[in-house]
């Protein structure tokens, strides 16, 4: 069967990979659709996310949603020829921050798609994928599966907003406006946000944050600071860079908090420091997610609107075409890889 893989930064290849079998414990996915993440895109331009360095090959994806195939021995769930959509985390139950309720951060989880680990977590980029059962999701009734593929994202996008606190009745600032930025907007509209601005440098990509539901869009390099907040009461950082950060912690309200949830470049990042100090600002970090996936699947299934976020959808042949699609925002919010017939039991 076909696979995504990538072998280093710039080497990203559809070629043959194992047919799996599923194990005790286990189901087989058939996939349907694939939604390419920053993270992918950082394995494919960089050799790596963060700290998280390719020591070997790796399927790539963990944006997934599928059918179920088959179980292994003693396992059970959803019917086969169930449409599903797959949590990508399976935390260790065990380690500190498990056993304190975050199983998010778990020093021992394995990811989809993850070289956090060596042996590498092997993706969903794949015709078919073996999960544990634990990780299928049924899909509510009337959400389709292309849509359902911004679970993974808008999950994130969720707990980012959860880390910020109530945001009810509150002005809430976003800088960046990628697939994960857009989802936030639509997260802190959800939650009750009176307000959300939302800054990027591009206006393809502010234009997809106003279908999210942004009530101001501002250009990040407008010279006459024209249509920035003076304060707001709450910011997420989604770009990944330290200037959005900087401006984060200078629009925040004292005693405000900022959320940093777009993956900064590895080593030091400059930024106004001493203003956390000054106005008592909380910096908070957003990791991944938990239970924000179920959450995510409910919203998505009352909210059509969605659909206006997946700009392209790629088949999996030319994946290395639906990369560099997703890499220009100018051109693009989520791009999701189509294994059409390839998934098909």
């Amino acid at each position: 069967m076909l696979g995504c893989v990538i072998h280093g930064q710039g080497d990203l290849r559809v070629e043959e990979v194992p047919v799996p079998s599923p194990g005790p414990g286990q189901a087989l996915v058939a996939v349907r659709y694939g939604g390419v993440c920053g993270s992918d895109l950082h394995y494919w331009r960089h050799g790596g996310v963060g700290d998280f360095r390719l020591k070997e090959p790796m399927v790539l994806g963990h944006e997934v949603v599928g059918t179920v195939v088959s179980y292994g021995d003693g396992a059970s769930g959803p019917a086969a020829g169930t449409a599903v959509a797959v949590h990508p985390a399976s935390p260790c139950g065990v380690c500190p921050e498990c056993v304190d309720g975050r199983r998010n951060v778990c020093r021992d989880t394995r990811y989809l798609g993850s070289a956090a680990r060596f042996p590498h977590v092997q993706g969903g980029f794949a015709a078919q994928v073996v999960v544990p059962v634990e990780q299928l999701r049924p899909l509510p009734a009337g959400l389709e599966p292309r849509r359902a593929a911004l679970a993974e994202p808008l999950s994130v996008a969720l707990h980012a907003v959860r880390r910020a606190g109530d945001v009810r009745g509150r002005h809430v600032l976003v800088t960046g406006a990628g697939p994960i930025g857009c989802l936030v907007v639509a997260a802190a509209k959800a939650a009750g946000a009176a307000h959300v601005t939302v800054t990027d440098l591009l206006p393809a990509a502010l234009r997809y944050a106003s279908a999210a539901g942004a009530d101001t869009v501002v250009r990040a390099d407008d010279p006459d600071d024209a249509g920035w907040p003076a304060e707001v009461d709450a910011a997420v950082e989604a770009s990944g860079v330290a200037a959005g950060l900087d401006a984060c912690l200078r629009r925040v309200r004292r005693g405000g908090v900022v959320v940093q949830l777009g993956m900064l470049p590895p080593g030091p990042s400059p930024f106004a420091g001493n203003l956390v100090v000054s106005r008592e600002i909380e910096l908070r970090g957003a990791f991944r997610f938990d239970g924000e996936f179920d959450e995510a699947l409910e919203l998505l299934a009352a909210e059509p609107a969605f659909d206006a976020l997946v700009s392209d959808v790629v088949p999996v042949a030319e994946a290395e075409s639906a990369f560099a699609l997703a890499a220009d925002r100018s051109r693009s919010c989520k791009v999701l890889l189509d294994f059409g017939v390839l998934s098909a039991p």
